[in-house]
């Protein structure tokens, strides 16, 4: 292996497969070591010929070792320590992206995974830093101005598992900093497809109006409106602008020790999104107001009614969600590279088209 090592969960994950060859041809001397359980393999093999494929510098940088992160020692055997002692950075991306996880699991994946991460990032005596990718929804559903220092804040709920256990987990890695663990913290909000082609791998946050849309026959669509959408903004963010945020930022010295808010600095509003998705698709749409707790209630207990809207009941929380996530770090950071600014237009005509092709794509999480 090179003297110069990084080693890198999450792949071949959504972000992990666009953001690790990214990180590689910053130095044609660097190598990466993947952390890949048992049953991803093949398709994490086949990902990494698709990337040798279209680059091919690539070639021969990328290792493929077999573990877990829930596991003591990541589940690495002898090979732990081999690995470690040529570790220079560890990107920790792996993580159960699931609204409706269960707290076991959550606490599994998430905290342990993330505690067993940060433990072997300690053991690399060349380590230059831990880059770790939380989440903008470490905030719970904060009403209000979310800044990037924060994290606890009084009285603070939590929509979901998800939530509550990538919270716990950004906690412990901010105790592990605090005990001299050099790491950068990177939030994204809701992570949708690129910004030119909508490419993505699961359906789900705006997809799921998306291709409720897409599915009603006809050139009108009626769509559930929950809360005041006039108010309400939902915060997603294209997969590039994210990979490319993170590696421009995580090739910085001087951003060792900050915490990075990686989102739309002004989302659109519901009725905003509503209104390009009805461009996009060529549609008129009608709004039908509902009481959120009746429309999530209705989800959750009327068999039929989420499998009807391609929506799990918990996706409703966030067409509610009161929180607007402050990200001065990042634009600050990132000057006038302009890459929280994209055209919103065209990325939501490229949703639209990706979502007409694939509607039959699942939403389920990469566990």
């Amino acid at each position: 292996m090179s003297a110069s090592t990084i080693f890198f969960t999450g792949f071949p994950g959504f972000l992990g497969t666009e953001l690790l060859p990214r990180v590689l041809t910053r130095d044609p001397s660097t190598e990466a070591v993947c952390l890949v359980q048992e049953r991803f393999l093949s398709s994490a093999e086949e990902r990494v010929v698709a990337l040798v494929g279209a680059s091919p510098e690539l070639e021969g940088r990328i290792r493929l070792v077999a573990g877990d992160i829930t596991q003591a020692r990541l589940g690495l055997g002898p090979q732990y320590d081999e690995i470690a002692s040529v570790t220079s950075s560890v990107y920790h991306l792996a993580a159960v992206y699931d609204l409706s996880v269960s707290s076991d699991v959550g606490m599994a994946i998430n905290v342990n995974g993330t505690r067993h991460v940060c433990d072997f990032a300690a053991k690399c005596s060349n380590l230059e830093r831990l880059h770790y990718v939380s989440t903008s929804y470490v905030s719970g559903r904060h009403a209000g101005i979310f800044r990037e220092d924060d994290l606890v804040k009084p009285g603070q709920k939590f929509n979901n598992y998800y939530e509550k256990t990538k919270h716990l987990a950004e906690l412990l890695v901010r105790e592990r900093m605090a005990d001299g663990l050099p790491a950068t913290i990177y939030r994204p909000s809701v992570v949708a497809g690129d910004s030119h082609t909508g490419d993505t791998q699961k359906l789900d946050g705006a997809y799921f109006v998306i291709r409720w849309v897409l599915k009603q026959p006809g050139s009108v669509a009626v769509v559930p409106v929950l809360g005041d959408p006039s108010v309400v903004r939902f915060n997603m963010i294209p997969r590039d602008v994210v990979v490319d945020a993170i590696t421009e930022l995580s090739g910085r010295a001087e951003t060792d020790g900050s915490c990075y808010a990686i989102a739309d600095p002004e989302p659109l509003t519901i009725d905003q999104l509503l209104s390009q998705i009805a461009t996009a698709s060529g549609k008129r749409l009608i709004k039908v107001r509902l009481p959120f707790s009746v429309a999530k209630s209705a989800m959750g207990n009327i068999p039929g009614v989420a499998s009807i809207m391609g929506m799990p009941p918990d996706a409703a929380n966030y067409f509610v969600h009161p929180t607007h996530y402050d990200t001065r770090n990042t634009t600050d950071a990132l000057g006038d590279k302009n890459l929280l600014d994209w055209n919103r237009h065209a990325w939501i005509q490229s949703l639209v088209d990706f979502t007409s092709q694939n509607l039959s794509m699942t939403s389920s999480a990469m566990i």
